[in-house]
């Protein structure tokens, strides 16, 4: 069904859920719409299509660029964007792939989300931090609610788009929590970021949490980095990322990559380090950093308008759109860093993701 393509790790164990355990890439998935701002259910399939072909390992599906308001009563797009992305997996994939739902609000309707995408055969649950008045305990409690329906990851979200503080105990404590099998760390904060890792290795289920990047800003340092802690080394398995929705084939690669470096390829530890800042100045475009990230969204639908598997940047915001300039920093980026892009990998089987 699709080309060949290397697969960012193998589960020692044949299932999803070891093969997140193991490390991965996976991409946080879009949503495709129309000009007049509906489902585009061809083009969400092909969306989809294009991760499993380019290798990732997992998909994220009703996470932030998926956008949140597919929970709207008026929008209701919850429940086909969850059931399409699963369906073209499980029917498609031909391999373990890590299937990973969003869920938000307060514990009933993070629970509701979490029993719907049980129905349709999602792995694990990523628990949205942004629950406005609720304090640690009760993201706690939420999240042993929820780890009761699927296994959860647990998320640190960068304040612009709705997280907060949390404290080294609060990221010990969910570790302990049995139904938690992985963090993923996105506050685009280095302190933070340290002390997710310090207090998940202290915690009495350190072998059994994994840590994923979601700091956007930093893909490269975070894989590459062995962070020392009290109780030894700790690595970054993998990613689950807004940026690798974009350029995935190239995602992969370099994930497969960073595992040679940190096995002792030294010549390659420096040039992906070389690489790094690059990384950076890309995700600084496409999540539109300069201007407070108003348009991550729509600079991520943009790379994929590019590739033709989107027809426009349409997001169900309608304020939700590119900044000034957005797109030609885009272009230039990618102009300036030809090994980021994996545009002729698209362009060559396009037309059968989009069948």
């Amino acid at each position: 069904m699709f080309p060949p393509a290397p697969q960012s790790t193998t589960p020692a164990d044949g299932t999803a859920l070891g093969l997140l355990s193991a490390g991965t890439v996976i991409p946080a998935h879009p949503l495709a719409l129309t000009a007049q701002r509906r489902l585009d259910e061809r083009r969400q399939r092909a969306l989809t299509r294009y991760y499993l072909a380019a290798g990732a390992g997992g998909v994220a599906v009703a996470v932030h660029t998926t956008q949140f308001e597919i929970r709207e009563p008026a929008t209701g797009l919850l429940r086909p964007v969850l059931e399409l992305a699963a369906e073209t997996v499980d029917k498609e994939a031909g391999r373990p792939v890590v299937k990973i739902a969003g869920a938000c609000g307060y514990t009933a309707q993070a629970v509701a989300e979490a029993e719907l995408a049980a129905e349709f055969g999602y792995d694990a649950v990523l628990l949205s931090p942004a629950v406005p008045g609720a304090d640690e305990a009760g993201l706690l409690e939420r999240a042993r609610a929820v780890g009761e329906v699927l296994p959860v990851i647990g998320f640190y979200l960068q304040d612009s788009v709705g997280g907060s503080y949390l404290s080294a105990d609060y990221w010990r404590a969910l570790a302990e929590i049995p139904s938690v099998v992985a963090i993923k760390t996105a506050p685009f904060d280095r302190y933070r970021t340290a002390d997710v890792i310090a207090a998940v290795a202290a915690s009495d289920r350190a072998e059994e949490v994994v840590l994923y990047t979601g700091n956007d800003d930093a893909i490269l340092t975070d894989l590459l980095t062995p962070y020392e802690t009290a109780q030894g080394l700790r690595w970054f398995a993998g990613g689950l990322l807004g940026q690798w929705a974009v350029w995935t084939r190239t995602a992969v690669d370099l994930l497969a990559e960073v595992r040679a470096a940190r096995a002792g390829d030294h010549a390659l530890m420096t040039d992906l380090l070389r690489r790094s800042p690059q990384l950076s100045e890309a995700n600084a475009a496409v999540f539109d950093a300069r201007n407070a990230f108003r348009g991550c969204i729509a600079g991520v639908h943009e790379v994929l308008r590019r590739q033709g598997l989107l027809a426009g940047t349409w997001c169900l915001d309608p304020d939700e759109r590119l900044s000034p300039e957005q797109a030609e920093e885009i272009a230039r980026v990618a102009e300036a860093y030809p090994w980021l892009t994996d545009d002729d990998f698209v362009t060559e089987h396009r037309d059968d993701w989009l069948r």
